[in-house]
């Protein structure tokens, strides 16, 4: 025999650890008659060794000499913590362990999955100079372009919302918080011709960002004869199709090459409309967010901002592309609009979201739309290589795949099966380090709070509810990043009309002028302030 060298427990030949206090006997040699030899002279050899005079519980001596106090190490004392509250546990009677187990046991389930989960990093706030490029050039005879581009505007964390509460003493909303400010527009002309590293025969016109308009027939016209000129929106060929914008003519001749860089100074930071402890507390928001304890039911939706966004964005179709996918076999399918909520598969995937819910959180708005975001999530794989038309939502929910335009189009499909306003946010997206962007497109959606959260704290019920931005595929739920930039925000149009305006800004004389597709980067560097936070890849338990 021979004895432990943390609790002094009796261990016997072969013993890898000690019954007594679960401690494993360490560096114990595997060889039987090395073991027997071992026991002969006294006992079984290990790393540690009791002290020669006596000391505190805990404190051993290493093979160096060295005296070791073992308790001291942390995962030790956490062991013997968790042992402790099992224990205690254990002696509870069968009720009380029934109740804490039914009142903890989520929590303890999400610390768990959450320690396993995937994440990403974001930046709290960023500012940055991001660069829309785009180059076109003529091949034969004399030829134009004409380009629109959006200028994006500053963007306020909530509009008439639950941070614009209207108390019913009248007492006036506190501001908004911006989570995007920008602070210039550039646009730039070249040739393309290049002076070492740097482009030569550049031209700058600096955009005014307070809304200042410039007509058709004060355009500026650059030495190259080219125009640019910010009319404002209107119905003629002159004016803007979408919001404000940059218009921009190009005559170029025989051969001629023209690149055009749109050019916005921005900071963004970060917001969250999510009342959850997943939430890092240094995002902004979260103090008048929205969960499921707190969210009105789908009827609620009439009752807030006046019905607005209820009538502009829950129609059960929108955006007719006019196309028809060959689903093989023969079978011609219409899923011509990007938004259908009247398909089958929409109304079935919607049933079975809502048929996972406990029966008291069925018409729970929050609660529906967590679930259908986590829906896309387990069962809707990215599409790298998604179609040049893309999937409508209920082909998306289909094939299973989709890019961020088609799983944003299933997310708003389901939404509007409960008669839950979504509509779209477009603009571009960058990495983690702002050195690679992609044209990008995402959800926002409303969602009410409960008539008695709104009761209890006095505020009007028109402006009881929130506007919060949802990105399915980077898993952003009521959440905006600074590596998001909001070129713009979609309004209202059944027709989709102002959706392909901004899609096809450009026109061309004939296929001789060659328009290469736009091309986002960053310039020069990038600030961040307020650290990185973390946001897990992980689904809401709502049970």
């Amino acid at each position: 025999m021979g004895s432990c060298p943390y609790c002094q427990s009796v261990t016997y030949t072969g013993d890898t650890i000690c019954y007594s206090c679960g401690r494993i006997l360490a560096n114990i040699r595997s060889n039987k008659f090395a073991m027997e030899q071992q026991f002969n002279k006294g006992g079984i050899e290990t790393s540690y060794k009791m002290t020669k005079k006596p000391t505190k519980g805990g404190v051993v001596q290493s093979h160096t000499g060295r005296s070791v106090n073992l308790m001291k190490n942390r995962r030790n004392r956490t062991r013997h913590l968790v042992l402790l509250f099992l224990v205690a546990f254990i002696m509870l009677s069968p009720q009380v362990r029934e109740n804490l187990f039914e009142k903890w046991a989520p929590g303890i389930q999400e610390y768990v999955l959450g320690t396993f989960a995937d994440s990403h990093l974001y930046p709290n706030e960023a500012t940055f100079t991001i660069a829309r490029s785009i180059a076109v050039q003529n091949s034969n005879s004399n030829g134009w372009v004409n380009e629109d581009i959006v200028i994006p505007s500053d963007v306020q964390s909530l509009h008439n919302s639950a941070n614009d509460f209207l108390f019913t003493d009248g007492e006036m909303p506190s501001l908004t918080d911006t989570i995007q400010k920008i602070h210039s527009v550039n646009v730039h002309f070249s040739d393309g011709t290049m002076c070492g590293n740097s482009a030569c025969n550049v031209e700058t016109f600096s955009i005014p960002i307070d809304g200042t308009r410039l007509s058709y027939e004060n355009k500026i016209n650059s030495t190259k004869g080219h125009s640019i000129w910010w009319p404002g929106y209107g119905g003629d060929n002159h004016s803007c199709q979408v919001g404000n914008c940059v218009k921009m003519m190009f005559d170029l001749q025989p051969g001629e090459a023209v690149i055009y860089v749109f050019e916005v100074t921005i900071t963004s930071t970060s917001y969250s409309w999510w009342d959850a402890s997943r939430v890092d507390s240094r995002v902004a928001g979260t103090a008048e967010g929205i969960n499921v304890d707190n969210s009105g039911t789908f009827s609620d939706v009439e009752n807030r901002g006046a019905g607005q966004k209820f009538r502009d964005f829950t129609n059960p179709k929108w955006y007719d592309r006019g196309v028809r996918y060959d689903k093989g076999a023969g079978l011609d399918v219409d899923y011509g609009y990007a938004i259908n909520s009247q398909e089958a598969i929409v109304n079935e995937t919607a049933e079975q979201i809502s048929a996972s819910l406990p029966e008291g959180l069925r018409d729970n708005a929050y609660a529906f739309s967590r679930a259908a975001f986590d829906y896309l999530e387990k069962h809707v794989e990215y599409d790298k290589f998604a179609p040049v038309i893309a999937r409508s939502g209920p082909l998306c929910l289909e094939d299973s795949t989709g890019d961020c335009d088609e799983q944003t189009n299933a997310f708003l499909s389901l939404l509007r099966v409960k008669g839950l306003p979504g509509w779209y946010v477009f603009g571009a997206l960058a990495d983690s380090d702002y050195k690679s962007w992609e044209g990008h497109a995402w959800g926002y959606i409303l969602l009410p709070m409960s008539d008695s959260w709104c009761n209890d704290r006095n505020i009007e019920l028109d402006s009881c509810y929130v506007e919060a931005s949802v990105d399915v595929v980077n898993n952003k739920w009521l959440l905006h990043t600074p590596n998001a930039y909001i070129s713009w925000i979609e309004e209202p149009d059944p027709t989709g009309t102002l959706l392909n305006n901004y899609y096809s800004p450009a026109t061309v004389s004939s296929s001789q002028v060659v328009r290469i597709q736009p091309e986002y980067t960053t310039f020069g560097e990038v600030d961040t302030n307020g650290g990185l936070f973390q946001v897990k890849i992980l689904a809401e338990n709502l049970r």
